[in-house]
Formats: C-alpha cells, sequence, structure tokens
C-alpha cells in the first residue's frame, strides 16, 4: 500500500521532496573529573552494653532513615538452615503487645514502610520516617529487635509462605546455579555453601526452634543502629539510650572464615528442554580493603561488570547472544568471589563462553587503551557518589565499611583510590585473579546440546565434568 501510494504521487509530480539537512550537533564535552566524595559529619558512640550507634546528618528533606543490623543470620544456624530467614520474618508477626496489622500500621502512621531482611551475616530491621517521628521509629524498631512475640498464630501461615517461596526459587535455573555453585565453591558442609533448605527441615522446625535462635543470638554486642537524615540528635540519643541501654550484651559476633574451593571445575545441571543455559563463572577475588581490592573493582567494571563492559558490548550488543550478562564481587569476612553470569541461548552456549574466554585473555594481554580506562574509572567513581546519595544509599555503604572493618576514612578516600587506578594496574589484576586454570564453571541447562559444545572449547578440554542435582 504505501509503495503504490508513493508510485502515484511520483505520477502526480507530487513525490516526496528532500529532506533538509539537519544542523550537526556540536561534539560532546570532555568528561570531567569526579569530585572526590565527602562524607557527611557522623557521630559513633557505643552504649555501655556494646551496642554501636552512627548518628549521621545528612540532606535537606525532613525525613529520616532508621536502620538496626544484628550480626545474626545463616552463620549462626549450627546446620538448621533457613532458621535465620524463618525467625526474621517472624519478628513483623507481633512484638511489643502489638499484632503484625499494628506494627503495619503504626510504621505508616510514622509515614514509613517498615523493612526486615536476613543475609547469611545478619539481620536487619528498617524504617524511614518523618523528622519528627525518627524517636517513635526507634522506639518500634527496638520492640521488634529485642521484645518479639512471635505469636503461635501466626507460625503455620509464616513457614507456609516461605516454603512456597522456597518452591518458587527451586523453579528457578538462576537459583539453581547459584545452589551448585555456593556447595562446589564452599562445600556443601559449610554455612557458605548452603542456600536453601530441605522442605522436611523447615517442616520439622518449631516456634520453640525460633525462639531459641533468636534468645542465642540476638543482643547488644551485636548490634550496629544507624541513623540518617534529618533528626533531632538529642531527642534521638535519648530515645536510643531509654530503648536500647537496658538490652543484655548477648554473646560476641562470631566470624567463621570461608575457604573456597578454586578451581578447575566443570559442574553441570541439567534442564532437559531449556531453550537457555544459566551461566556462572567463578574466581577469587581479593578481599574488601586489600591493596589489589579497588583495582580489581575497576578491573570487573570495564571486563563485564558495566552496561558498557566488555563482555556486554560483545555478547550483547555484537552478538545476541544474550540479554543481560554481567558480573560482580560478592564480599565475605577476609576473602572476595568475582562471578560473571549470563544466560544464554542453548545453541551459542559453548560460543558464548568462548567469547568470554577471549575477553578475560585480552583484557590480560593487551594495552587497556586510554580513553576506555579513564571512562570507566569516571563511571565507577560517580556510580559511587549516585549510590550514597540518600540517608538509605549512605547507610548501606557505611554498615559495609563496619562490617568489614575498613578503615574510617575509606569512603572519603574511595573516588581518589579508583581514579588512581592505572590502565597497567587493570592488566596485572586481569593476569593475577583471573587465571582460567583457576576458574570454577557452573552450566544449567539441556546437557544433550550444551555438554558437547563444552567439551569442544580448548580451555575444558582437560578438565572433569561433574554432574549434580542441587536440590
Amino acid at each position: 500500500m504505501i509503495r503504490r501510494l508513493f508510485v502515484a504521487l511520483a505520477a502526480l509530480g507530487l513525490g516526496l521532496q528532500p529532506v533538509a539537512a539537519q544542523p550537526a550537533y556540536p561534539p560532546m564535552p570532555d568528561i570531567g573529573t569526579p569530585k572526590p566524595f565527602k562524607v557527611p559529619g557522623a557521630e559513633t558512640y557505643r552504649l555501655a552494653n556494646g551496642m554501636q550507634v552512627t548518628l549521621i546528618p545528612f540532606g535537606k528533606v525532613p525525613k529520616a532513615t532508621i536502620s538496626l543490623r544484628v550480626y545474626a543470620g545463616g552463620l549462626n544456624e549450627e546446620g538448621r538452615t533457613g532458621l535465620a530467614s524463618l525467625a526474621a520474618q517472624m519478628l513483623r508477626e507481633g512484638a511489643g503487645g502489638r499484632n503484625g496489622a499494628d506494627i503495619a500500621a503504626a510504621a505508616a502512621g510514622m509515614g514509613g514502610n517498615l523493612s526486615v531482611g536476613n543475609s547469611l551475616h545478619e539481620t536487619s530491621v528498617g524504617l524511614g520516617v518523618l523528622s519528627d517521628r525518627a524517636g517513635d521509629a526507634i522506639r518500634l524498631i527496638g520492640d521488634i529487635a529485642m521484645k518479639p512475640d512471635f505469636p503461635a498464630s501466626e507460625f503455620e501461615r509464616v513457614k507456609q509462605s516461605y516454603l512456597r517461596q522456597i518452591a518458587v526459587a527451586r523453579s528457578q535455573p538462576q537459583v539453581a546455579a547459584d545452589v551448585a555453585l555456593a556447595a562446589a565453591y564452599y562445600g556443601a558442609d559449610t554455612p557458605y555453601g548452603r542456600l536453601i533448605p530441605a522442605d522436611d527441615q523447615v517442616k520439622a522446625y518449631a516456634l520453640d526452634d525460633v525462639r531459641r535462635f533468636h534468645a542465642a543470638n540476638f543482643g547488644a554486642g551485636r548490634a550496629r543502629l544507624y541513623v540518617a537524615g534529618q533528626f533531632d540528635r538529642a531527642v534521638v540519643k535519648a530515645a536510643i539510650e531509654q530503648v536500647f541501654g537496658g538490652w543484655a550484651t548477648g554473646p560476641e559476633r562470631l566470624r567463621l572464615a570461608p575457604r573456597p574451593q578454586v578451581g578447575p571445575r566443570v559442574i553441570l545441571v541439567d534442564r532437559p528442554g531449556a531453550s537457555q543455559s544459566t551461566l556462572r563463572l567463578t574466581f577469587p577475588a581479593p578481599a574488601a580493603g586489600d591493596p589489589r581490592d579497588l583495582p580489581f573493582r575497576v578491573t570487573n567494571a570495564l571486563l563485564g561488570g558495566s552496561f558498557t563492559s566488555r563482555i556486554t558490548r560483545n555478547i550483547r550488543e555484537e552478538k545476541g547472544y544474550t540479554y543481560s550478562p554481567g558480573s560482580g564481587i560478592a564480599f565475605n569476612p577476609g576473602e572476595g568471589a568475582w562471578t560473571f553470569n549470563a544466560d544464554v541461548t542453548t545453541d551459542v552456549t559453548g560460543a558464548a563462553l568462548k567469547e568470554v574466554f577471549g575477553e578475560i585473555r585480552t583484557l590480560q594481554t593487551e594495552a587497556v587503551p586510554d580513553e576506555e580506562g579513564a571512562g570507566i574509572r569516571t563511571w565507577l567513581a560517580g556510580t559511587f557518589v549516585l549510590q550514597n546519595a540518600s540517608p538509605g544509599g549512605l547507610i548501606n555503604s557505611i554498615a559495609t565499611r563496619d562490617f568489614h572493618g575498613l578503615p574510617a576514612d575509606w569512603l572519603t578516600t574511595y573516588v581518589p583510590g579508583v581514579l588512581a587506578v592505572t590502565n597497567a594496574d587493570i592488566r596485572r589484576l586481569a593476569q593475577a585473579q583471573l587465571p582460567l586454570e583457576r576458574m570454577t564453571l557452573v552450566v544449567v541447562g539441556d546437557l544433550s546440546k550444551v555438554e558437547p559444545q563444552l567439551k569442544a572449547l580448548p580451555e575444558l578440554q582437560s578438565w572433569q565434568f561433574q554432574r549434580v542435582t542441587p536440590f
């Protein structure tokens, strides 16, 4: 229809007229040097029972963000996987004589939304509220952390909800890859290698197990409270002392260093008929605060850790093998792990890995162009500043610093440290930290189609392939 209309117009002498040339856009300005990040003046002190408090005046919006971090999580389960998560979910169901609905209403009445989280290392309770309700928010958080009611009427519902969450997680190939990787890399007999509990394990937990976990692991000696935003310092300090001053010190923080089992190894999980393969590629990384830490973060950003990274440009933009590849560094006490992840079309699983291996080798053997190196350093420094542009983001950064025992000025020196990384440092770190003979590779997919592709890769010719069932 469009072509016929064009021909008819041409016959009538009404053909389309040439479009006037558009003016050229001026060249983009040069990227400026990021300004150093300045941490707002914070006050850190310790209550008599050992609980640490950090107050951070920040911003101009009349809101305050309060976050309590207790070093009690999966690391403290003593083999009873999932118990810490179940305990965290029960915290918001009733505390200080209020039921779950009353707690939610109280938080909403302060202009906030309550969050309760759990990880391998900690349980967190957070609330962002209007500035004049900061004291009330501290009291509510104190009730939840110190005086949970653990109502029997809610336990079975919470447990069934947790079981459904686990069932959904098991259906996802990405979770299967993470579980298989953790078990292979850290050992299935360690807390670092156990990510998801068995159904029978969860079903066997009683409410008394949750109560005992809380009593044994929550205490002032393991707690840190952060308050950031606009707030009345005197009111907040008085509320903190009133609420938390009588909390028993409890046990010291449990410190259990992971012991990674370095490759080479290939772990396979079969998903017959899968249209995609889920990939995980892991190497040891420098620990947080290690002299190699910041240079390796820059190396990661250039290789796979940013949207403009080399791997992303290669297998997403140029080859079209995947939609959202990426890499990142996870930190535990005393160690780090670099992991590349992607979901690629089944038929190009081997081809995608060939490109990833090639990008690693190129970074190890060829000089980084000046413009590319400068761009990635600027990007990493700029995103760090943006991440800390909100009270919640700033609390997360400071809490991470405290968790790893980094120097007090770590946030302030981050941007200059990133900008000081040289292109030669990037190449050197790629050589030192990413030798292919130390990798752990996990592939979840249709192995009848995928395994021959993997065995054809020169890098994997002499390696032992192991099939596992993660669940």
